[in-house]
Protein backbone atom coordinates (compact mmCIF):
# COMPACT_ATOMS: atom_id res chain seq x y z
CA UNK A 1 0.00 0.00 0.00
CA UNK A 2 1.32 3.54 -1.20
CA UNK A 3 0.81 6.86 0.67
CA UNK A 4 0.29 9.57 -1.73
CA UNK A 5 1.19 12.90 -0.81
CA UNK A 6 -1.34 15.33 -1.81
CA UNK A 7 0.43 19.06 -2.40
CA UNK A 8 -1.72 21.95 -1.20
CA UNK A 9 -0.93 24.98 -3.66
CA UNK A 10 -1.98 28.02 -2.34
CA UNK A 11 -3.77 30.22 -3.89
CA UNK A 12 -3.07 34.17 -3.85
CA UNK A 13 -5.91 36.37 -3.84
CA UNK A 14 -4.36 39.31 -5.99
CA UNK A 15 -7.08 42.68 -4.98
CA UNK A 16 -8.18 44.67 -7.90
CA UNK A 17 -6.16 48.07 -8.35
CA UNK A 18 -8.61 50.89 -6.58
CA UNK A 19 -9.36 54.31 -8.81
CA UNK A 20 -10.11 57.47 -7.43
CA UNK A 21 -12.52 59.02 -8.89
CA UNK A 22 -11.96 63.29 -9.20
CA UNK A 23 -14.21 65.69 -9.82
CA UNK A 24 -12.53 69.29 -11.46
CA UNK A 25 -14.33 72.47 -11.64
CA UNK A 26 -15.21 73.86 -14.67
CA UNK A 27 -17.28 76.86 -15.50
CA UNK A 28 -19.38 75.34 -18.20
CA UNK A 29 -21.71 73.12 -15.68
CA UNK A 30 -24.24 74.45 -12.96
CA UNK A 31 -23.57 73.46 -9.34
CA UNK A 32 -27.28 71.61 -9.82
CA UNK A 33 -26.39 69.60 -12.67
CA UNK A 34 -23.30 68.52 -11.00
CA UNK A 35 -25.08 67.42 -7.93
CA UNK A 36 -27.58 65.66 -9.73
CA UNK A 37 -24.95 63.83 -12.30
CA UNK A 38 -23.17 62.92 -8.88
CA UNK A 39 -26.05 61.40 -7.42
CA UNK A 40 -27.43 59.29 -10.91
CA UNK A 41 -23.91 58.00 -11.29
CA UNK A 42 -22.81 56.69 -8.20
CA UNK A 43 -26.14 55.46 -6.53
CA UNK A 44 -24.44 55.53 -2.58
CA UNK A 45 -24.39 59.52 -2.53
CA UNK A 46 -26.81 61.38 -0.60
CA UNK A 47 -27.87 64.82 -2.00
CA UNK A 48 -25.33 66.18 1.09
CA UNK A 49 -22.57 64.15 0.38
CA UNK A 50 -22.75 65.38 -3.34
CA UNK A 51 -23.27 68.84 -2.68
CA UNK A 52 -20.19 68.60 -0.60
CA UNK A 53 -18.72 67.12 -2.97
CA UNK A 54 -19.41 69.59 -5.32
CA UNK A 55 -18.07 72.78 -3.69
CA UNK A 56 -15.63 70.90 -2.54
CA UNK A 57 -14.75 70.86 -6.12
CA UNK A 58 -15.54 74.52 -6.57
CA UNK A 59 -13.64 75.91 -3.78
CA UNK A 60 -10.54 74.02 -4.05
CA UNK A 61 -10.83 73.06 -8.02
CA UNK A 62 -10.57 69.25 -7.27
CA UNK A 63 -12.40 66.88 -5.16
CA UNK A 64 -12.30 62.94 -4.58
CA UNK A 65 -15.95 61.70 -5.39
CA UNK A 66 -15.33 57.52 -4.71
CA UNK A 67 -12.21 54.79 -4.26
CA UNK A 68 -12.95 51.76 -5.85
CA UNK A 69 -12.05 48.22 -8.31
CA UNK A 70 -12.86 49.12 -11.84
CA UNK A 71 -15.28 48.36 -13.49
CA UNK A 72 -15.41 44.98 -15.62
Amino acid sequence: MSVETIEKRSTVRKHAPRYRVLLHNDDFNSMEYVVKTLMETVTSLTQPQAVNIMMEAHTSGLALVITCAQEH
